[in-house]
C-alpha cells in the first residue's frame, strides 16, 4: 500500500476513533449507570463498547469498502473469520471497559490496519483526555491533545538504571511480573489502563511494557503500529517477531520496547 492510501486511511481511522471516542463519553457522563453484560470469557460489556463498535465499524466500511473489519463485539457475536484476509482492520472499540467502569479514564478506543501479519497504521485515543497517539510508518507517530496541531513523538532510549515499566491495573500475573522485574537494574514501576500503555513508550515517558497473560489481538496492534513508528519495539518474551492473524486472534505474552 503507497503512502499515500495509508496516510488517507489513518485520518479515517482518527475520524472514527473521535467520533467513538465522542459516544463513549455520553455514556460515560450520563447520571445512569452503564447497561453491563458478560460475555462467553466473562468480560464485561456495555453499551458504550456497542455504540463505539457500531460508530467505527459504519465509517470505516464506507470509506474503504474492500478491506474487511474484524472487531471485538461483532467476533463475539458472529464469530472470527476461519483465516485472517491479506489486509484487515482490528478494531477495540473500549479497550478497558473494567476502567471504564471503575471511572479512572484509563480506557481507550484502538483501531489498527493489519497488511499480512504486522499492523502498518494504529490509533489509540484516550476519550476522557482527548488525547491521541497515531502514527502510518516508520518516523509517523504522533500525539494530538484536544484540538492542537499533532505532534511528533518518539520512543526514548532504554536507561541502563532505572528503566520506566508500565503494566496492567486489571490483569497481570504477579508472578511472572516481579521475576521479570528482577532482571532490571532499579526499576520504576508505573500502574497503567488499556493501550494507554503503548502511547507512553511511544511519547518516551516510559521504557517497557511486559505482558504475560492472554490478550487479544484487537488489544494490541494499534499500539503496536503507533510504537514501532515511534522507534519502539514488539516482540514475544523470547524476542521473536510478534505477529498477528494467529489462531483465534489470540496473543499470548509479549514485551513492548522503547529503543
Amino acid at each position: 500500500m503507497s503512502i499515500p492510501e495509508l496516510r488517507s486511511l489513518l485520518e479515517i481511522a482518527r475520524r472514527a476513533a473521535h467520533r467513538a471516542g465522542v459516544a463513549i463519553l455520553e455514556v460515560y457522563n450520563a447520571v445512569d449507570a452503564p447497561d453491563v453484560r458478560r460475555k462467553a470469557d466473562d468480560s464485561p460489556v456495555t453499551r458504550a463498547d456497542e455504540r463505539a463498535e457500531a460508530i467505527i465499524v459504519e465509517i470505516l466500511s464506507a470509506a474503504a469498502p474492500g478491506i474487511p473489519v474484524v472487531a471485538e463485539e461483532t467476533a463475539e457475536r458472529e464469530g472470527l473469520p476461519g483465516a485472517p484476509p491479506p489486509r484487515f482492520w482490528l478494531v477495540d472499540p473500549l479497550d478497558g471497559t473494567k476502567e471504564f467502569l471503575r471511572r479512572n479514564g484509563e480506557f481507550t478506543v484502538n483501531i489498527a490496519l493489519v497488511e499480512g501479519d504486522r499492523p502498518v497504521l494504529g490509533v489509540v485515543h484516550v476519550p476522557v483526555l482527548a488525547e491521541t497517539f497515531a502514527a502510518a510508518g516508520a518516523g509517523t507517530a504522533t500525539r494530538q491533545r484536544g484540538d492542537a496541531a499533532s505532534q511528533p513523538i518518539a520512543a526514548r532510549p532504554i536507561p541502563s538504571r532505572g528503566a520506566v515499566v508500565v503494566h496492567s491495573r486489571s490483569h497481570e500475573n504477579n508472578e511472572k511480573l516481579s521475576a521479570y522485574l528482577a532482571t532490571l537494574k532499579q526499576p520504576v514501576t508505573r500502574v497503567s489502563g488499556s493501550a494507554i500503555k503503548f502511547g507512553l513508550i511511544a511519547a518516551g515517558e516510559a521504557d517497557l511494557y511486559p505482558r504475560f497473560g492472554p490478550t487479544m489481538e484487537w488489544d494490541t496492534a494499534a499500539g503496536q503500529a503507533v510504537l514501532e513508528a515511534a522507534g519502539g519495539s514488539v516482540t514475544m518474551p523470547d524476542g521473536t517477531p510478534f505477529r498477528y492473524g494467529k489462531p483465534g486472534f489470540l496473543n499470548t505474552g509479549f514485551v513492548a520496547r522503547g529503543r
